[in-house]
């Protein structure tokens, strides 16, 4: 099943640290702040400061807007995003600082329970018919320009607009191909 999730049914909320807003964009049925199994979402980072602590949950971070933000976890590790879609993985419980190169940037986050789902997000800056891969959910997310799926069986394109998310259910192989440029596509597995 298709769905285009409009950004006018996009909810904005408060950061689980209380230092931000964050703009929802999907969240699991039933799912919460405090315990969802998993989540989309965008939010501007303004300055540095300590990132909400999601124990137990896996972080794909992506940069979407501006020059770009380093990532520090644990005082060790650093994840440097200064190009637009770099991705920085992460534990969610790790103790991460957010330090800004020069102004606000703004991210797309993708957080799931670590234990119920298995993530893959590929970032497509141009796609020619980019085969989708098989996933329990797939979600696709165009920065500045509509994209086009085409469904491999009927050649049916179906346009998806830009800054819309859309959601894919039960997402079978060979299923359809993507054509766009500045893509993020999210695959959902669950955990055998």
């Amino acid at each position: 099943m298709i769905e285009i999730i409009q950004p006018r049914q996009f909810k904005t909320v408060p950061w689980k640290n209380g230092q931000g807003e964050t703009i929802e964009m999907a969240i699991n049925p039933g799912g919460s702040l405090d315990n969802f199994d998993w989540r989309l979402s965008m939010a501007s980072v303004v300055e540095d400061g300590v990132f909400s602590n999601f124990t137990g949950y896996t972080r794909n971070l992506i940069l979407i807007d501006g020059d770009g933000i380093n990532l520090q976890h644990n005082d060790n590790k650093i994840d440097r995003l200064t190009q637009l879609l770099d991705l920085a993985t992460f534990d969610g419980g790790n103790k991460t600082v957010g330090n800004l190169h020069t102004n606000e940037i703004t991210d797309f986050n993708v957080i799931t329970q670590t234990s119920a789902f298995n993530t893959k997000v590929s970032c497509q800056k141009s796609a020619n018919n980019y085969l989708l891969e098989t996933s329990a959910l797939c979600f696709i997310y165009s920065l500045f320009k509509d994209a086009t799926l085409t469904l491999n069986q009927s050649q049916e394109v179906i346009s998806l607009p830009a800054q819309h998310l859309v959601k894919i259910t039960d997402l079978p192989n060979n299923f359809a191909s993507l054509t766009g440029e500045h893509l993020i596509v999210v695959y959902l597995t669950h955990c055998t």
